[in-house]
């Protein structure tokens, strides 16, 4: 009979899920657990983005207080840079999703989110609430207060402005909505009857360098212990909770000796000794003293050596919390139990299949690895594929340390939805991703392709659930497992984003098409809108290859295209049709990461001149601005780093561009500025992207001296002023106008030069609101025979979305020693 994989959602969480596998806890993660289970209580921190949260707290919470402790950031960080690559935007926010999943592994707390999307730096609440809706955050978050039923909420920011960036003082601003809100219905008896109300708001008071919003007369709480059964204090586990932001270039000190955290009142109860002031925390919270006094019996008499010794005080205990009548501690506790239980038993659980992708229908063969490791006998009752009810074995009593190897063979159900982020299934919204609101703010949606396995322990039943996977042995890693992929048949996408083509001139498009399964025929069909451009028929198509399909795309119906008009391509095969392209993002501290985009190139026609060909192309942080040079004409190469300080070779390239941050993450930088000021001396045109102000790796910028600030312009449609229209970077070989500045996406530009010397000329002036005009947009200066321009412009984000006005300035730009 056709066996499908489960649908069911993982039973239990925590530490007893380690990556793909099912693994017990240490002894000290158990002892840990258990006084967990003594706590009937919850802290919600919230901020804005990841690495916003404060993490020498959330250690101390979780494992000093042994409370519940859930970090609610609004956004996933989508608009944030990226030091490891060139992902941005929502490939950015997945993975700063799952690095704080990896940072809550480290310290032990929970992640939550809310619609909202991270659309780059804001400098008030205003115009944040411009993109995002104010009404539909409150909705998030009080779902969240009423999920989780906090005790305490404390914000990371204050609501006055001091946290340096509109959103973030918008999560405060929201979390004091909203315990006002909830406030104003149980006072006026408005609410549901069982409405949630937390007794306090604290704001979490800082100092970060010349801002200190601290005081002495504001509550103190002394933290950073160190905890003898971790091995460490709690800031040296919040260094490397924090170090795992990678893509935000966080790597955080672990701090050692006790110092104190500040926290201000800004509604409910006061606080004077203690965060949970007039909180009842035992289980005298639901009127159960003897279970607070079972399990701190447990805590004095646990068993170390042997955790399994524990499981006949833990089953008595599991008995009695089944009775509570109080439904939420009830669920809460049960599953806090259930995970201390099974890792006491010392089950080790892997589903392993031999290839790391699978489509929709496709049988697959699957191994079960069933391990227990503990003396106390462990009876298998069935393992189960859930969809179709069958057990695929049981009975199975379990002999000590044994590795059992269950073979399962089975089929991916037809109608399995393909594996990718919830939060991108759908188009976004202004400023919000639209998702099913069973998601609830989840961090990822659950993995349903699972085997749920069923045991008694101590003539007591349990389940858990053994993520489907796949795993390798990387030579320098060692073992790597991963989650199963499921894939569609053919993955669909173009080889640019970008469709650039001339007036009535036919242009080469190539598209890659990766097929997972074998495909007899298909068809490619190119589209714009309604409108067939073109379709090839293709041969058969076999499972395991990459294709790269050129196809001719006729431009006559793209004449009139708009700023934000696009060709499709989709291929036809065995009647389904796919339109989509699977990417994969792999860093070593997160797990892979499948995502799907749209399979379409944005079209750009050609409204440009340029007076060069060749372009060297130095690699900083990362970014597509080579890529779109190369297909807006240009021959760019990129210029290896044992390459840069070679003259001879420099002097091939008629401009050289330096990618974004190059002066924060090249560590030759400083070595290689003499041969590049010497390649501008000689004749040549350098441009240096952006950098930022910390971190920097030279102190040699220029030719010339400046300073490079923290000031940005974030309104992308700000007005930008020409102060010097005479300046040929504004004149050629393309005449700039105030409407190539027009349909800018997210910023204008970033970390603004100042103080710079009087070699350097400007050509614009731009501000956000009520800001104080920046000029430094561009600075240009003659040196020897060539030109250098250092420019905060955000062309790695304009030049990608296809921004033709940016594209002509950068041309300008490029063409600068060739100019009069």
């Amino acid at each position: 009979m056709k066996r499908i994989f489960s649908f069911l959602m993982l039973s239990i969480s925590g530490t007893a899920l380690c990556a793909q596998q099912f693994r017990p806890m240490s002894s000290t993660q158990i002892y840990d657990k258990v006084q967990q289970l003594n706590v009937l209580g919850t802290v919600m921190y919230m901020a804005a983005h990841p690495d916003d949260e404060n993490t020498r707290l959330i250690s101390y919470l979780v494992h000093h207080d042994h409370i519940r402790t859930v970090y609610l950031s609004l956004t996933r960080g989508d608009g944030g840079q990226n030091i490891l690559g060139n992902e941005q935007g929502s490939t950015l926010g997945l993975i700063r999703t799952h690095e704080l999943l990896e940072a809550r592994k480290i310290d032990g707390a929970e992640q939550l989110f809310t619609h909202v999307i991270d659309f780059g730096y804001t400098k008030s609440p205003e115009e944040t609430f411009k993109f995002w809706n104010r009404e539909q955050l409150i909705k998030d978050v009080t779902a969240a207060f009423q999920q989780y039923k906090p005790d305490v909420i404390i914000c990371r920011f204050p609501t006055t402005g001091e946290g340096g960036h509109g959103q973030h003082t918008v999560s405060a601003i929201i979390a004091g909505d909203v315990y006002k809100r909830i406030e104003e219905q149980k006072t006026s008896g408005k609410g549901p009857a069982d409405l949630w109300q937390p007794t306090r708001l604290l704001f979490n008071s800082f100092r970060f360098g010349d801002r200190n919003t601290t005081s002495e007369d504001q509550f103190k709480l002394p933290i950073n212990q160190y905890e003898s059964l971790l091995g460490e204090g709690y800031g040296e586990m919040a260094g490397r909770s924090r170090s795992v932001h990678k893509s935000q270039g966080a790597g955080t000190p672990q701090s050692v000796g006790i110092t104190n955290e500040y926290f201000k009142l800004i509604a409910g109860k006061p606080v004077s000794t203690s965060l949970y002031d007039n909180i009842d925390l035992s289980w005298n919270r639901v009127g159960r003293k003897e279970i607070g006094a079972a399990i701190q019996q447990l805590i004095s008499n646990f068993a170390f050596v042997d955790p399994s010794r524990n499981i006949p005080a833990l089953l008595a205990i599991r008995k009695q919390i089944e009775t509570v009548k109080d439904p939420f501690w009830k669920a809460q506790k049960l599953q806090e139990i259930d995970e201390i239980i099974l890792s006491a038993s010392g089950i080790m659980a892997e589903a392993l299949i031999d290839n790391p992708d699978a489509t929709p229908g496709s049988k697959i063969p699957l191994t079960l690895n069933l391990i227990s490791r503990s003396q106390t006998p462990v009876t298998v009752t069935h393992i189960a594929l859930q969809q179709d009810g069958n057990t695929v074995q049981a009975p199975l009593n379990m002999a000590f340390d044994s590795l059992y190897k269950i073979p399962v063979p089975a089929t991916i159900s037809n109608n399995e939805a393909l594996t990718e982020p919830y939060w991108l299934q759908q188009s976004a919204q202004t400023g919000a991703y639209q998702y099913d609101a069973a998601y609830a703010g989840a961090p990822e949606g659950a993995n349903k392709l699972v085997v749920s396995v069923g045991v008694q322990i101590g003539g007591q039943p349990f389940s858990f659930s053994v993520p489907v996977s796949y795993k390798v042995l990387d030579p320098v890693r060692g073992d790597v497992v991963e989650r199963l992929h499921i894939v569609p048949a053919v993955s669909v996408e173009p080889y640019h984003t970008l469709f650039v083509f001339e007036k009535d001139k036919p242009q080469q498009a190539f598209i890659k098409l990766k097929t997972f399964k074998d495909i007899s025929s298909a068809a490619l069909k190119v589209s714009y809108g309604a409108q067939a451009l073109t379709t090839l028929q293709l041969a058969a198509l076999k499972a395991g290859t990459d294709t790269l399909i050129p196809v001719t795309v006729p431009t006559t119906a793209l004449q009139a295209a708009g700023t934000d008009s696009y060709i499709a391509f989709s291929v036809t095969a065995d009647g389904k049709t796919y339109d989509r392209g699977r990417h994969m993002i792999r860093y070593t501290h997160i797990p892979e990461l499948q995502y799907f985009t749209d399979a379409r190139m944005k079209v750009v026609r050609k409204d440009w001149q340029v007076a060069i060909k060749k372009v060297g192309y130095i690699e900083g942080a990362g970014d597509y601005v080579d890529a779109v040079l190369n297909l807006c004409g240009l021959n760019v190469e990129r210029i290896p780093a044992g390459a840069v300080n070679n003259q001879g070779y420099l002097d091939n390239f008629e401009a050289i561009v330096i990618g974004i941050r190059a002066y924060n993450t090249q560590s030759q930088i400083s070595s290689w500025m003499p041969a590049l000021m010497r390649y501008v001396e000689q004749g040549g045109t350098l441009i240096v992207q952006y950098n930022t102000n910390q971190n920097l790796m030279t102190t040699k910028f220029g030719p010339y001296p400046f300073k490079i600030s923290r000031d940005r312009v974030t309104e992308e449609d700000a007005k930008v002023t020409f102060t010097d229209p005479a300046s040929p970077l504004l004149l050629f070989p393309n005449k700039i106008g105030t409407q190539d500045f027009d349909n800018w996406v997210q910023e204008r530009g970033v970390y603004y030069p100042s103080d710079w010397d009087a070699h350097y000329k400007t050509m614009l002036s731009m501000h956000d609101t009520d800001e104080k005009p920046l000029d430094g947009a561009i600075l240009q200066a003659a040196y020897g025979k060539g030109q250098f321009i250092y420019t905060s412009l955000a062309f790695f984000r304009q030049l990608p979305a296809g921004n033709t006005g940016a594209i002509r300035l950068m041309m300008n730009l490029l063409s600068a020693g060739k100019g009069k």
